[in-house]
């Protein structure tokens, strides 16, 4: 418990630098991520495609941990570079669902 106080402590004194120097630390709020099963429901497509689109590179993705994660910005170029994939009309669709999904 002591050994997570004192890194506790330093995080702070790197946080209470950083504002002094003016700099500001990157808010993680601002980034969107969707995991897996997010992105399937979204785009009602399998895992298995899903995993096809990061093999081939097509679709960039994040690894923490044991997870794997969607940058929303990347998800948006993606569906925007393969709209042969999806049926043209369904592609506003697909994006009114990303914007619906962070912004209920």
């Amino acid at each position: 418990m002591q050994k997570l106080m004192e890194r506790l402590d330093r995080q702070d004194e790197l946080l209470l630098a950083m504002k002094a120097e003016g700099k500001q630390p990157a808010l993680t709020e601002s980034i969107r991520l969707f995991d897996n099963q997010d992105l399937c429901m979204l785009l009602q497509i399998s895992k298995r495609t899903l995993q096809r689109y990061r093999s081939v590179g097509a679709l960039p993705y994040k690894t923490l941990g044991k997870k794997t994660y969607y940058n929303e910005e990347d998800v948006l170029t993606f569906l925007s570079n393969h709209i042969k994939d999806f049926k043209k009309e369904d592609i506003a669709f697909y994006k009114a669902r990303i914007h619906n999904f962070f912004h209920k």
